[in-house]
């Protein structure tokens, strides 16, 4: 898509670019001479160069440093509170989305998620290399052994199974690869004994059976090796779900340490499986955390603040100026010109990001 810009810039070069940079770009190797991410990036930046506005993520060390800063401005990733991924769900539909998800165990021959008889702990996320699966199912390991030691009169239905499930992507060519590994690694040595309490399943796109698996879940974890700014994150916080991360891309930002969350060093396992422990056994912590996760959202992350990001530069560009960021948030941006600033104790992110790594 970047091939685009030289060509519109010569049929309209009075028309303004704006350059949306979705993924990951590692700054720390794009300059390193010879590397296949300093080739790529040579490619798309002779390309990127020639638009009006560069926009990222406001992730640590996500903008190389040939970006002019004077061109680069910061918008966060977001989703649709009313969708069917958010939306909330009446019972009936909760319980007929979940007596699908049944069918659909029942018919790849998975283990049964015995929900709502069992609590469960919920990872949602493609099946990639980098969403951490392998930690997922270490830390459940942990997590269980924790109980076995501390509370060990727990009755089984008191204890919560773990599901691990998402659908694929068009990018995402190593699922079905990624999938046979994390179903031999739960029936190794070190798991077996725990396998029949995980459920492992590739789903269909369907918006709504997601949405009712997070909302139904106890806990929620994203143990990404590497990520950008997960939706995922903002639709459990947004849901009420505790929810255990690691500390990567744009992660930190989403998660108030203690507050909304829990976050971790990635490898930390026995970390998320204390983590795991409290939130499951301590009812008035379980309580706490989901109250506040579900109170204090940032509009930053959902369809209002990301809309209004838009329209504010549609309007700016409408009305014939141009816009230089030096690398501020669009929301800022547009919150200062509206005079509508941030009051103290409103929901935001943080703004403390070095995204150029300098």
């Amino acid at each position: 898509m970047p091939g685009l810009i030289p060509l519109i810039k010569k049929v309209r070069p009075e028309l303004p670019i704006v350059y949306r940079s979705h993924i990951e770009i590692r700054s720390d190797l794009v300059h390193v001479p010879g590397s296949p991410q300093e080739e790529v990036w040579k490619y798309l930046w002779n390309n990127i160069q020639l638009a009006d506005l560069f926009i990222s993520h406001p992730v640590s060390k996500f903008v190389p440093s040939d970006v002019p800063i004077e061109k680069l401005a910061l918008l966060g990733a977001a989703t649709d509170w009313l969708d069917g991924l958010n939306k909330d769900l009446d019972p009936w539909d909760s319980q007929f989305y979940m007596g699908e998800f049944r069918s659909l165990c029942a018919k790849e021959k998975m283990n049964e998620l015995k929900w709502p008889e069992r609590d469960y702990i919920v990872q949602i996320a493609r099946f990639d290399p980098a969403k951490g699966i392998p930690s997922v199912i270490d830390s459940y390991a942990k997590f269980r052994r924790l109980i076995e030691k501390h509370s060990p009169d727990l009755a089984i239905d008191d204890i919560p199974q773990l599901l691990i499930c998402g659908h694929g992507a068009v990018d995402d060519p190593d699922a079905s690869i990624i999938y046979d590994q994390v179903m031999q690694l739960i029936n190794s040595d070190d798991y077996v004994e725990f396998a029949k309490d995980i459920v492992v399943m590739r789903l269909p796109p369907s918006d709504q059976l997601l949405n009712a698996l997070m909302a139904n879940a106890r806990i929620a974890l994203q143990l990404s090796t590497r990520e950008g700014f997960e939706v995922k994150v903002s639709e459990a916080v947004h849901a009420g779900i505790p929810i255990i991360a690691c500390q990567t891309g744009g992660i930190p930002l989403q998660i108030e340490h203690g507050k909304s969350g829990y976050l971790t060093t990635p490898g930390d396992n026995n970390a998320v499986a204390q983590h795991l422990y409290d939130l499951h056994t301590d009812e008035a912590l379980h309580r706490r955390i989901s109250e506040y996760a579900r109170t204090h959202v940032s509009d930053e992350v959902g369809t209002v603040g990301n809309a209004a990001a838009w329209l504010y530069l549609a309007v700016k560009y409408t009305r014939g100026e141009k816009i230089q960021p030096k690398g501020a948030w669009l929301n800022d941006m547009l919150r200062e010109e509206t005079g509508e600033l941030y009051k103290p104790g409103e929901p935001r992110l943080p703004r403390a990001v070095d995204v150029q790594g300098k």
